[in-house]
Parts: C-alpha cells; structure tokens; sequence
C-alpha cells in the first residue's frame, strides 16, 4: 500500500478542534432555544431529510468473499549496507572526498515476499490488483478463500493508474459484480475487503469522503477518497457500495504512521475497467496526451477572460506538432467541457485525457476572447511524446542501469544546473557505484549532457569505464562507472 505524504499537516488539528467547539455548547443552550428561534434560523426552503437504511455488510460480505483473494509475490528487494563504500580503499579515509562516498549506501539484494489482495473479474481466472503490488516480483500466487494456491501469470500492469491484470488457470470462479464508480456521491456507504497486514477476509467499512481528488504524482487518476479503514495489505482489494458491487479498487493511504489515520483512496473501476481491457488485448495500456500546459481559473482570470464562472482549465501553453496544436487549441483559451462533460478545473481535464486512447476523437468546448467555440482534437500518445522528447525509451543508460530523464525547466532552475538527467531507476553497475534515484548526471568523462540519447553515445564510445559526474543536493563529485 503506497503511503502518500500528508498535504495539510494541521489538518486533524483542525477536525478536533472544530469537534471541541461543538462539543462544548452546554444543554442550557438547547434549552433556552424555542421552535420560533430554530424556525428563524432554518433556510426557507429546506425540507426534512428522510431517513436511509444502512446497508447489509453481512450480505455483502457473504456475497462477495470467496471472489476476493490474496496477492503474494516473491523477488528481490534492494537493500543498502550498513556501510557506504570508499573508492580510495581503507587508506583514503583522509581524502576530502571519502566522506561523500561513505554517505552513499551500497546496494545489495535480498530475498523479498509481500503481500496485497485482489478480486476475480471472470469465473476463467482474470484477476485485478495494484500494478504497485506485482511490481517487480519473480513469483505471484494467489490464494483463495478455499485455501488453493495458483501461480499467476502477469498479463501486464500500468504504473500510470496502478492496475494490474493477473490470471490463473483455474474454472468456475465466482467474479465479483462490477458497479458504476461515476455514479458514487459524498455520503455513500462502501466497504472494503482485503487482507491488512496478511489478515485475511477482513472488511472495513464507511463512507465516500470524496471523489475525483487528485494527489501529488497521480493526476492521472480521480480518486475515490474514503474512511473505511484501509491498511498495508488491503493494496488491490476492492471496494464495494452499498449494493455490494465493486466501484473501486483500494490503491493508498494518507498517513503520517505508515497506517491508518482516516483517509484512504480508491481507483474508480470505470478507470480500472478500461485498463484492464487494453491489457488483455494487448498486454499493456496506453494513456492519451493532448499536449497543453494548463492550470485552475479563478475568480480573477475568470473576469478577465470574460467567464460566467471561475471553471475551466486555462491553456497556458501549447506544444508545437501536438494534438493541441493540430486541432487549433491557442494559449489563452480556456477549456470548459471535453467530450460534453463539463470540466471543472485544471485537473479533471489531465484525468480525462489521460483515460482517452491514443488516436481517439475528442471534441473541446472552449472559450476564447469571450466567445464559445467547439474544437474536435485526435488524441496523442503520452508514451510517443516521451519517447520523442528523450530520443528513446529512456533506457540509455540501461547499460549502467539507470532509467533517466531530462531535467524539466523548473527542476534546472531548483537543482541550479542548465542541464542534466535525472535517475529514476537505479541498479546494476550504476548501483553498485553508488548512484541513487534522485541524483542528477550533470556529465560523462567531463562532457555535458543534456538528453538521454547523448548520453547513450557517449557511454558507448568506451569499454572499460566512465566517469560520472553526479550532484546529489548541494554535493557533485565524479563517479566512476565500470562497463566490463
């Protein structure tokens, strides 16, 4: 179960505070209130809310659980040693550069097993989880309630939305029943299914908080946020309403512990549910691109680009050759509905596209110089557009056993630096030098470079090894790199 950091750190502070207050009006006050003061403070046209009839967990669970199993994987997890290592040997403690080294831990390798949940999709084996959950894992099994164990297949997983699709060869599955996670609203009951800390058929239970949140690193998906208590483990269990369908999949936690502090978010399974189609026609997914930078208008913006509302996303910047560009979408504009559904800000326009298919028709009702005008944009690929801008797949360095990246203009101004890539994935030859993810490649043997294939021809032009230059916070130094 990912674990993202907390966005607002007062925020229970805030929630008990209010509750304190609340709690603190004596019963004298209820008492001296007649109806003619309550009537008085009442809106005019509220009416009686009536009364719900909380849903049947029992049944829901009896329902549902022999379709709900549990994830095991097994791989190797890198670890770093106790010590960091000294290129110098034992007698270059002196050396002013030793100390850097000795703060740059050694990876090593050690036997790894996890454990998440998931749900059955078809009585032939198909299987949804967390792609966060198999990522990286030489065995998956997955065990039944009845206590049959499979080893399951990876049909593929998509980092972007977090799914994965397993399968099992196994006949005559019970599969849940799939609901519409669009249809969900503040308030709803739901419950979760799954297997907390390896504890089996354990359900947890309560209600919608919100839907649509966007986090930090996942704008690519609408969130369903929730209360129902969800644990290291429940990671791929689904997430049932209050007819016992399944509307999301349990995917993270916001906690400052490393459990469960009241917040918990779910990916829709209208989200999950076209994943899961493109995966096993084709064993991967693709997400659209459209190729504008965007942002949230407010009450500002909304008066100067002559708007009813403060609504909409807010074209900044187009990217020359993209869908954007092609369809006639200007800086300026401002996007209030995609494909007839009306668009709220800046987020739920990235969210929608991304759920799109590369090469996918999509229609733009915009506003530009205070006029309404309908665009009709092909949809383009996220994936191409970063295979574009990196020259290749971004494994260049796969040689060293790095996956890097180009700076973005902003982390250049951060990091101070006019170039350079960024490792996000670190192993190998890279990882045994030292070499983290985070850290920036400023340089091969003294040479600059700033896009992943120059670094790709740099590196080949040698055989035995290169020396790196690495900035990690304030701190550069040369890493040597061997290639043999």
């Amino acid at each position: 179960m990912r674990s993202p950091k907390p966005l607002i750190a007062g925020a229970a502070a805030g929630v008990f505070a209010l509750g304190a207050a609340a709690g603190w009006m004596a019963p004298t006050a209820f008492k001296s209130a007649n109806a003619a003061d309550l009537s008085m403070s009442a809106p005019a046209n509220s009416q009686p809310i009536a009364l719900g009839t909380a849903p049947n967990y029992r049944a829901i669970v009896a329902q549902n659980r022999d379709s709900v199993v549990g994830v095991t994987i097994e791989g190797e997890m890198k670890t770093a040693s106790d010590q960091g290592f000294n290129p110098f040997g034992n007698d270059g403690d002196d050396n002013p550069l030793s100390q850097f080294f000795r703060q740059m831990p050694r990876p090593r390798s050690q036997p790894m097993r996890a454990q998440g949940s998931g749900f059955i999709v078809s009585s032939d084996g198909l299987i949804l989880t967390n792609a966060h959950v198999v990522d990286g894992a030489k065995v998956v099994t997955v065990k039944l309630i009845d206590h049959r164990e499979f080893k399951a297949k990876v049909l593929g997983f998509d980092k972007t939305s977090d799914i994965a699709v397993l399968k099992i060869d196994a006949k005559g599955l019970p599969p849940v029943r799939i609901g519409n996670s669009d249809k969900l609203g503040v308030g709803d009951y739901v419950l979760a299914i799954g297997a907390p800390f390896g504890l089996e058929e354990t359900a947890t239970a309560g209600i919608v908080s919100a839907t649509g949140r966007s986090l930090p690193g996942d704008s690519a998906v609408p969130f369903i946020q929730t209360d129902a208590a969800v644990n290291p483990g429940n990671s791929g269990g689904p997430l049932f309403d209050a007819s016992g369908a399944v509307v999301g999949i349990n995917s993270q936690i916001y906690t400052n512990s490393g459990g469960y502090e009241g917040v918990s978010f779910a990916i829709p399974i209208n989200l999950a549910q076209g994943i899961e189609q493109q995966i096993v026609q084709t064993g991967k997914a693709e997400h659209g691109r459209l190729g504008v930078q965007i942002q949230n208008v407010d009450q500002s913006l909304a008066q100067s680009f002559k708007l009813n509302s403060p609504a909409g996303a807010l074209v900044a910047q187009v990217e020359p050759d993209s869908a954007a560009a092609r369809a006639g979408i200007k800086a300026g504009d401002v996007i209030q509905k995609y494909d007839g559904n009306p668009i709220a800000d800046a987020g739920e326009l990235s969210v929608r596209v991304n759920a799109t298919a590369p090469g996918q028709k999509a229609t733009l009702d915009i506003v530009r110089d205070g006029k309404p005008m309908t665009l009709t944009a092909t949809i383009g690929s996220a994936k191409a557009a970063m295979l574009a801008k990196n020259g290749d797949d971004g494994q260049a360095g796969s040689h060293l056993g790095m996956t890097l990246r180009p700076l973005t203009p902003e982390e250049r101004s951060q990091v101070g630096v006019a170039g350079g890539l960024v490792v996000e994935e670190s192993s190998g030859r890279a990882a045994d030098a030292g070499i983290q993810q985070g850290d920036v490649v400023l340089s091969v043997n003294g040479t600059p470079v700033d896009s992943v294939s120059q670094l790709r021809d740099l590196v080949h032009k040698h055989s035995d090894q290169v020396a790196l230059l690495i900035q990690r916070g304030d701190s550069r130094i040369f890493v040597p790199v061997g290639l043999g």
